[in-house]
């Protein structure tokens, strides 16, 4: 009896064993990578799996021929939904009035087909974003050939991803900020009437603006006007002159300058053949945080093979600042009055090797393209050492500048304005850095339509910053 009752317990431990053992196996399994969802079935598809597609993108292994590849096409690891853009018909006084176009019939806008109105030349052209984003959108309505296009424009804003707001903030600051005796300047007046505009606009309303796109890239663009849209994405050239709350690089996007000189169109030149070692034109004495440019330029003045002197793009500065960008191997990119310059993108433009010495420097479509393969970047303290920068210059070797310089090649077209727009150019570049962000966009004003505390559904209203000012 003692005998059957101890190989009774024996079964009953291994059965109770072997259930656990599986039951183990089961929950294991369930906590397993979960299957992709079938986006098609929620709504605005295509942007979720714009993300999903995105994070299976970087979680699978690439063979090292593949990266290869991928890294030297001419085009970016973007994604191929195009964006649909509402944007306000804005009164022309906006938008091309600023640039002197005089109107004519019932529309504020130029029949783009006939003619394009000019962006005014100069310093102003390196903050021309605005204008080719809307003509772009503009173009959208006319062309049926959506291939290499990143946005179009629409005119049901419920349909949209976002709303783009076409205010020509930059020319608006550089031509029409000057004050007249007791009244306010015309740049004034017009952010004035551009906030009472939004704010009361149902598209604002319904997102809290935190849909819309504006572009400032001007540094001292929109100056009001920035401290009551802040909810708003905007588009800057860095974020020097704003405060976090107002502008950071979680909520907008930062994009290239037009760069003045002239592209180096069949660069054949080599190592050898560029005599000039490190090149700087420009500005030297600037205050804030590009004190930096008068150390260096005391330091460097008397290198033989440097060449750091002052110039602007008066008279035949541009060909003389295009022929010695040419002609050098590495080009200095110091912080100015604001951790960015347009000196960067005239580098990449001529193939010069950009040397970034700006410590709060942020990088248009960084989160595409790894800076690293075609700048060199110094910290402030170190080029500031005595003989730092000369000595780590030097001993980048000519396998490592022509690795960079052939990437230089590479990236150049992303960094290109043009109109029509091309694939991949900075317009298309610009759109699909806005599209990177419509998902968190999308996040916020869905949590923010959360039943509230008081059982009332609909948006809660952000407190604004305070005065900065």
């Amino acid at each position: 009896m003692g005998l059957l009752s101890q190989k009774s317990m024996f079964y009953v431990f291994l059965m109770t064993s072997v259930l656990l053992i599986v039951s183990w196996f089961l929950v294991l399994r369930s906590t397993g990578r979960p299957h992709p969802l079938d986006f098609s079935i929620l709504p605005t598809s295509n942007l979720l799996a714009m993300a999903e597609n995105q994070n299976l993108a970087t979680s699978s292994v690439i063979s090292g021929e593949e990266a290869t590849r991928k890294r030297n096409s001419r085009k970016c690891d973007t994604n191929s939904q195009i964006l649909k853009v509402f944007m306000h018909d804005l009164p022309s006084q906006f938008h091309f009035a600023l640039l002197g176009w005089k109107g004519g019939g019932r529309s504020v806008w130029p029949d783009i087909r006939a003619e394009v109105p000019n962006y005014p030349g100069g310093l102003n052209m390196q903050h021309s974003i605005e204008y080719w984003l809307t003509l772009d959108l503009l173009n959208s309505e006319f062309s049926k050939n959506l291939s290499g296009r990143s946005a179009i424009r629409v005119r049901d804003s419920s349909e949209a991803d976002i709303v783009f707001v076409p205010f020509f903030a930059s020319i608006s600051y550089n031509r029409y900020s000057k004050l007249k005796a007791g009244r306010k300047s015309i740049n004034d007046l017009l952010q004035e009437k551009l906030v009472g505009f939004l704010t009361a606009q149902e598209e604002w309303k319904r997102s809290g603006g935190k849909d819309h796109v504006i572009v400032a890239h001007h540094p001292n663009s929109l100056l009001y006007a920035r401290m009551k849209l802040w909810p708003a994405m905007f588009i800057l050239a860095d974020f020097g002159r704003y405060p976090m709350p107002v502008a950071n690089v979680e909520k907008d996007v930062i994009a290239p300058y037009k760069h003045y000189i002239r592209s180096y169109v069949n660069d054949k030149s080599d190592f050898d053949s560029r005599p000039t070692l490190l090149y700087f034109q420009g500005s030297i004495y600037r205050k804030a945080g590009g004190m930096v440019r008068q150390e260096l330029f005391y330091m460097l003045k008397n290198e033989k093979d440097v060449h750091f002197s002052f110039g602007n793009i008066k008279g035949d500065g541009i060909d003389k600042a295009t022929h010695g960008m040419h002609s050098s191997k590495f080009c200095l990119n110091i912080a100015g009055d604001t951790p960015s310059s347009n000196r960067l993108f005239d580098a990449i433009a001529s193939h010069c090797v950009p040397v970034i010495i700006s410590d709060a420097i942020e990088l248009p479509f960084e989160d595409v393209l790894d800076y690293s393969e075609f700048c060199i970047f110094v910290r402030t303290s170190d080029a500031l050492r005595e003989d730092f920068l000369m000595n780590f210059i030097r001993n980048i070797s000519r396998e490592e500048w022509t690795r960079m310089w052939k990437r230089l090649k590479e990236v150049e077209h992303f960094f290109e304005f043009h109109y029509p727009s091309q694939e991949n150019d900075a317009v298309q570049m610009i759109w699909q850095a806005i599209s990177r962000k419509v998902p968190a966009i999308k996040r916020k004003i869905h949590k923010a339509s959360r039943i509230s505390h008081t059982g009332e559904r609909g948006l809660i209203s952000a407190p604004l910053p305070r005065n900065f000012g």
